[in-house]
């Protein structure tokens, strides 16, 4: 019998690490690995990565080994070896069958064959940590907490903890990390803090006590959610700082070991109930949440949070890796200890893909007409407002009414969504509007969640982030959303409102990026032009260098608060103008046009349009079908049309992206064939409807009435449904729909292979010439 993988496995290379000391000396491992799930399409997920040994000590990925059955070459899987081995962070890869090994040093670059026996697992991590460090095996001897097993880190989030923990035990003293949103921050954060405390990491530098730890937002729901997050703590570990609590101690708390609480309770204390109140040596380590939001700016009087307290170690987390309107961020905390870009999230298949309509309209833009109205204001007659001015200078009620219209017809009612609007006014209005014309009767669809809302707003969001929970369905806002929502099943993002930063932009983005069973992507609606961000090198592309270069920098001192001016009042900012009204002449707005487009996610991490998308799925049919006839003959046979769709699907063309080329090529009712036939062999559309006719007139005559009543039945169900109701898996529904079960069905067709013959027969009909 031939050798497989798993008897080469078994029989070859398992000894050989055995005899290594490999799961046999203490703190050494061996796994195999599930490094990414696959990226998410509607047929499943595609591209898996396992990596059949992971070789770790004390919790440190030292080196991926791929293996083979023995008849391969050995060095078959180095190329996965060292991508692996890249991935994990792991210095070494090795390629085997068994019989030869082949390794690589990813660091310095020097490979070869490998003479046997196999590096112990003390001779690899002498090669990876040349250095004793206390800290480090202290570190190591922290098993993840994992609640029991529900959770166990994914390969970045490994590695984002391996070097946070890395860089305290070398006593760095500012960090960063930068990852996604949606990526799982917090729980990062958690396994870092877990591992200081359990190992009684401190600023003494001496295992003598337990670690004091804050965990800093700016939000109060980035902070309930972190304090939840950390709920393995010892309850009387864990403290939550807030206002209230302060008032009825009387003090600022100080018995715990983790604290969590938000720079504006720190700022705007009682008295001397502020963040002063605290020795500045108080705390071991800091984890800064979302510090791109203004944590560490020059001018920001967050910082002054950060300077009073600047023994400790202080950990940035951010999901925006661009150093513009952050520069200064990645200045303080200095270069990233790790970073994990949306783009490899989706690939990876740990985030959410998304497609992008693009809402074009012809009132994008507007100058005034006689025929309208001024309802308040002052128009500008010989200006031309445009999306920057719409809701902020200029509310046209009616403009605002088609966008909801627009949206409202296109999307899922029963999908959650976020809408994001210019103002908490134009949040208000907006959520009437949708309100008005919804279809749930509930008084709770579709609710306004921003900064005036308050409590009631607050428990709204928290209602809309429970998964069982479909009410409120519709969130609209105008800031307060886009960063740190962690709701999973959002399937819409509605942009009503310009987005002039990428680190803003990006944020949005992550709303919908969250994975949630059935959900196989989110759609983002895109009325103000967004999406040009796509085309900016920032999106998702390699960090820049910072202007001050690679490491942290202190910053100045900062400048005292001038004491308030006595005698005359200081003088107040001049009013906010009258925002002009205009409602536009009877008629108008049904005369509103939209042209929409859509774009595509690509494994690159760039949308591309349907026309690119088109141009790539002709390059690669080339490749998969040669001829017209070879087309309509796999078509025709559901056994080769389904593994020619689950091709397609591998191939990233699942069938919502093949839905939306029918509408391309404007031919909306149309079958999935005749995508790829126009796409491959410009061969023009049918309808549905077209081709069933045809296969009614040619293909029922030779049958028994009952059957062609049946066969009639199915084309029916083409017609309405399209080629899925052509899958041999539907044949026992259709029989119970119609017949109330097989045995029935069969007193009636005859047997189960006539039925199925029958079944066959009438789509070759659908699919000739």
């Amino acid at each position: 019998m031939q050798e497989t993988e798993a008897d080469t496995r078994a029989n070859r290379i398992d000894p050989i690490l055995q005899d290594a000391g490999w799961g046999v000396a203490d703190g050494s491992r061996i796994a195999r690995e599930e490094i990414a799930k696959g990226r998410i399409t509607t047929a499943g997920r595609i591209n898996p990565l396992k990596a059949d040994y992971v070789l770790s000590v004390n919790g440190r990925k030292l080196a991926v080994i791929e293996a083979k059955r023995a008849a391969l070459g050995y060095t078959e899987g180095l190329a996965q070896a060292k991508d692996y081995a890249r991935r994990l962070n792991a210095r070494f890869a090795y390629a085997t069958n068994g019989l030869r090994w082949y390794g690589v040093d990813i660091v310095t670059g020097k490979e070869g064959d490998l003479d046997l026996p196999f590096p112990s697992p003390q001779a690899l991590r002498d090669i990876c940590f040349p250095q004793d460090n206390d800290w480090r095996d202290r570190f190591g001897a922290v098993p993840f907490e994992t609640g029991g097993g529900k959770w166990q880190p994914r390969y970045y989030q490994h590695n984002a903890i391996a070097a946070a923990l890395e860089a305290i035990a070398q006593g760095r003293d500012r960090m960063l990390l930068t990852l996604a949103t949606g990526t799982g921050k917090t729980g990062i954060a958690f396994q870092i803090a877990w591992s200081l405390f359990q190992a009684s990491w401190n600023l003494s530098g001496e295992p003598t006590r337990r670690p004091r730890i804050l965990f800093l937002a700016d939000r109060n729901f980035l902070a309930d959610q972190a304090f939840n997050a950390f709920s393995a703590f010892p309850p009387d570990a864990l403290c939550r700082i807030s206002p209230g609590e302060i008032r009825r101690q009387g003090r600022l708390p100080m018995n715990a070991s983790v604290f969590f609480t938000i720079f504006q309770t720190f700022m705007t204390g009682e008295g001397e109930f502020t963040f002063e109140g605290y020795p500045p040596d108080f705390f071991d380590f800091i984890v800064i949440d979302e510090c791109h939001r203004g944590g560490a700016r020059d001018e920001s009087t967050w910082r002054a949070i950060l300077e009073h307290f600047s023994p400790a170690v202080q950990l940035g987390l951010t999901a925006t890796p661009k150093r513009d309107a952050n520069a200064d961020t990645y200045a303080y905390f200095g270069e990233p200890l790790y970073t994990y870009a949306l783009k490899e999230g989706i690939n990876d298949g740990y985030l959410t893909p998304f497609k992008v309509r693009q809402m074009a309209s012809t009132l994008d833009t507007y100058s005034f007409s006689g025929e309208d109205r001024v309802l308040a204001g002052e128009i500008d007659y010989d200006r031309l407002y445009t999306e920057a001015d719409f809701n902020t200078r200029i509310v046209i009620e009616e403009r605002e009414r088609s966008r909801v219209r627009q949206f409202m017809e296109q999307i899922d009612p029963g999908q959650k969504t976020l809408v994001f609007c210019a103002t908490q006014d134009h949040a208000a209005r907006v959520r009437d509007h949708i309100n008005q014309i919804k279809t749930n009767p509930d008084p709770d669809y579709c609710v306004r969640v921003t900064a005036d809302d308050g409590e009631i707003g607050e428990a709204f969001l928290r209602r809309f982030q429970d998964n069982e929970k479909t009410l409120p369905t519709i969130l609209t806002t105008s800031q307060k959303l886009s960063t740190g929502v962690d709701a999973l099943n959002i399937r819409n993002i509605v942009l009503m409102r310009p987005i002039r930063s990428m680190i803003e932009f990006k944020q949005i983005i992550g709303r919908g990026t969250r994975v949630f069973d059935g959900k196989y992507f989110f759609t983002v609606y895109d009325f103000v032009k967004a999406h040009e961000h796509f085309q900016d090198p920032e999106w998702d592309g390699e960090p820049e260098e910072p202007p001050e270069g690679p490491g942290p920098r202190p910053y100045p001192p900062a400048e005292p608060a001038k004491p308030p001016t006595t005698g005359e009042p200081e003088p107040r900012p001049p009013p906010s103008p009258e925002k002009i009204v205009v409602k536009l002449a009877d008629g108008k707005e049904r005369q509103i046009r939209y042209l929409a487009t859509t774009s595509y996610w690509s494994h690159e991490g760039t949308p591309i349009t349907a026309q690119q998308f088109m141009e790539q799925l002709f390059g690669d049919l080339q490749g998969l079908v040669e001829s017209e006839e070879q087309l309509r003959v796999i078509w025709s046979d559901p056994e080769q049309r389904s593994g020619f769709i689950e091709k397609l699907a591998e191939m990233d063309y699942d069938g919502d992206r093949l839905d939306d080329m029918r509408r391309l090529i404007d031919a909306p009712d149309s079958d999935i064939f005749d995508v790829l036939a126009y796409v491959r062999f410009t061969l023009a559309p049918m309808a549905r409807r077209e081709r069933a006719d045809r296969a009614r007139e040619t293909g029922l005559s030779g049958y028994e009435p009952e059957m062609r009543e049946f066969l009639d039945f199915i084309l029916h169900a083409y017609e309405e449904h399209g080629v899925s109701e052509l899958a041999a898996e539907r044949i026992p529904d259709f029989l119970r729909i119609r017949y109330g079960g097989t045995s029935d069905a069969k007193r009636q067709l005859g047997s189960v292979a006539d039925i199925r013959n029958a079944f066959v027969d009438i789509q070759t009909h659908l699919y000739r010439v």
